[in-house]
């Protein structure tokens, strides 16, 4: 499948799942994320680029952030102080009881209500949470509040489109760049893919193979996960002694795909 009708597809499902009104961006000229500039740029206070400036921008209700901006912004993630690729899940026990609530068709104005204020609180503490902003999305939009829906949308399709143009991630030469594995689900899921398994391949792939919709779609596709697994261990040694020590343990298949809900 050709990169530009990859985006286009996921464009189309964005708005398919989150039916808000948008002008989608079917194209990008970012490509490969130059993480040495952004890490220098993102914290340099006097740069344009400075992670706490494009942050305000970014949780600002406007949408004037340009895609380099959004590129910045996302791969800035990596070097913020908190930053942690395996961290856990935001207020699990709310999340537990908004579960069910999102498998429903049709819900209370109540629990619309709950779905957003953990969106929100979601997004303070994460500000690139993909799921909690798709149901920010969603939720204003069944409140009626069109103009904060699309606001949102935006944001949230040019995080997406900020990783899809990382890379096809047909092969490990072109693999797409996130900052926490749980995006490379949300990306798969919102192009219309059903992820199958999961394995790391060395030195530092993940490999999630799909279901493929058609006969020129991949079996899988790679993300490189090496900046992430360099952010971890500088902050976790012990943990890169006991890997050096038994260097097949990120080498064993996920059998069973968990999913992001």
């Amino acid at each position: 499948m050709k990169f530009q009708t990859f985006l286009k597809i996921l464009i189309l499902a964005v708005s398919t799942a989150l039916p808000v009104a948008v002008s989608a961006v079917t194209h990008s000229s970012l490509g490969k994320p130059d993480l040495k500039a952004i890490k220098e740029a993102s914290t340099d206070p006097e740069s344009e680029f400075y992670y706490p400036s494009l942050l305000k921008s970014f949780m600002a209700n406007d949408t004037t952030m340009t895609d380099l901006q959004f590129q910045y912004f996302y791969y800035g993630t990596f070097f913020q102080e908190d930053y942690d690729p395996y961290r856990g899940v935001f207020r699990p026990a709310q999340l537990d009881v908004l579960k069910p609530i999102y498998q429903k068709t049709s819900r209370s104005r109540s629990e619309r209500q709950m779905i957003l204020d953990y969106a929100l609180a979601a997004i303070e503490d994460n500000p690139v949470n993909i799921q909690q902003l798709a149901h920010r999305v969603a939720a204003y939009e069944k409140n009626g509040k069109f103009d904060l829906a699309k606001i949102w949308q935006y944001k949230l399709n040019h995080i997406l489109l900020v990783i899809a143009s990382s890379g096809t991630g047909t092969d490990p030469e072109t693999a797409r760049v996130v900052v926490y594995p749980e995006h490379e689900y949300d990306l798969l899921n919102l192009a219309g893919f059903t992820a199958t398994g999961q394995r790391f391949e060395p030195p530092y792939y993940d490999y999630i193979s799909v279901n493929p919709r058609n006969n020129n779609d991949p079996a899988g596709f790679y993300f490189d996960i090496s900046e992430m697994l360099h952010q971890y261990f500088l902050k976790h040694p012990s943990e890169l002694q006991e890997l050096e020590d038994d260097p097949d343990r990120l080498s064993e298949p996920t059998d069973s795909v968990t999913q992001p809900e």
